[in-house]
């Protein structure tokens, strides 16, 4: 009887719990319209009036739209010639100069380093091969008509591949005359002669 009490008072003194319900999932989609992925340089920035690398075509295609009144310019809208191809070729991933850098084996005759060139020569500095800064830089300077050099010190070898334009306008000719009043002729035809011409070929890339 007292046991019977007992557990009728607890009963009572004990706050009446809600039952929990149990948890549902749900899941639930959105839909979003994914914006078009931009086609050109134009549309990826919101700058108008400019071309894209492809259009590149004369000087002129690199002139720079300019700026809005009032506003700062940015590279992309006030860059011109070569800075201007070059930020134009990065949006599209191009790498328009090609800065890379060379290769870290040992060039030879029959495999040489190969070093792209727009212009008509080209001045490389050698500081060792295979491992670098083992020797002073030395400068190797290699032209469309001798595109091959090497290095006096470590024997590497380079050579350079012309991708500039085939005719850049300046060219020789082959009447050698006077330019205007200044009675000037060209003494020679080619690279200027130095002490290097008259050694023997087998000695110009002979090993050091």
């Amino acid at each position: 009887m007292f046991i019977r009490r007992v557990a009728l008072s607890v009963a009572r003194s004990t706050p009446a719990r809600a039952p929990i319900a149990a948890r549902t999932f749900t899941s639930s989609v959105v839909r979003r319209d994914a914006k078009a992925k931009p086609e050109t340089p134009s549309e990826a920035t919101g700058i108008t009036g400019f071309k894209s690398f492809s259009e590149i075509k004369t000087e002129e295609d690199l002139l720079p739209p300019g700026a809005a009144p009032g506003t700062v310019p940015t590279d992309l809208e006030q860059a011109t010639g070569l800075e201007r191809l070059e930020i134009l070729g990065k949006m599209q991933g191009i790498d328009v100069f090609d800065m890379k850098p060379l290769d870290s084996r040992k060039g030879t005759m029959e495999d040489p380093i190969i070093v792209p060139s727009f212009g008509e020569e080209h001045q490389i500095g050698c500081c060792g091969a295979p491992v670098p800064d083992s020797h002073p830089q030395k400068w190797l300077v290699v032209s469309r008509d001798r595109p091959i050099g090497r290095c006096d010190e470590c024997g590497n070898v380079v050579k350079m591949e012309y991708v500039g334009p085939e005719d850049d306008g300046h060219g020789h000719h082959d009447d050698h005359h006077a330019h205007g009043d200044q009675g000037y002729v060209h003494p020679y035809e080619g690279e200027p002669k130095t002490f290097a011409d008259f050694i023997k070929p087998e000695y110009r890339y002979g090993t050091p």
